[in-house]
C-alpha cells in the first residue's frame, strides 16, 4: 500500500482538545480488516534549557469490543471527583490570585534568606 493510501485510512475521523501544556488528539483508525478503532494520544509540551521545546506523548489504543467497559468506567471515575470535590478546579495555578501568592511566598523567603545567609540551606518541603 502506497504511503497516501495509508494516510488516507488514518485520517478517517479526528478531534483535538487543546488543555494547556497538554493537547489531546482523537483519532478515528481503521484495522487491517477495515474496521474502526479509537486512539487518543496526549502530548504534553516541555521546554529544554536552551529554550527549545519537545514534546513527549502517551497513547491508547480502544477497540470496539472495549467501549462499553471504557465508557461505563470513564463515567463512574469523572462522576466520582465530580460528586467529591465538585467541577470547581482546586489547583495553585487554577486560583485567581495564584500568581500574587507565588510572589508574596517569594519575597518573604527572600528576605528571610537575605538576613540569615547561614539559613539559605533550611528547606520546608510542605511548602513545595
Amino acid at each position: 500500500m502506497s504511503d497516501k493510501g495509508m494516510m488516507e485510512k488514518e485520517e478517517i475521523f479526528s478531534k483535538v482538545l487543546r488543555a494547556g501544556r497538554r493537547t489531546y488528539f482523537f483519532d478515528v483508525r481503521s484495522t487491517r480488516a477495515d474496521d474502526y478503532y479509537l486512539t487518543i494520544t496526549e502530548s504534553k509540551k516541555f521546554t529544554n534549557d536552551d529554550g527549545s521545546f519537545y514534546y513527549k506523548k502517551h497513547k491508547i489504543y480502544l477497540y470496539k469490543e472495549d467501549f462499553d467497559g471504557f465508557r461505563e468506567i470513564l463515567a463512574e471515575m469523572t462522576d466520582f471527583i465530580i460528586n467529591e470535590k465538585g467541577e470547581e478546579v482546586i489547583s495553585e495555578r487554577h486560583q485567581k490570585d495564584f500568581k500574587k501568592e507565588y510572589e508574596d511566598d517569594n519575597q518573604e523567603k527572600t528576605t528571610s534568606n537575605s538576613s540569615n545567609p547561614e539559613k539559605f540551606t533550611d528547606v520546608s518541603f510542605d511548602d513545595i
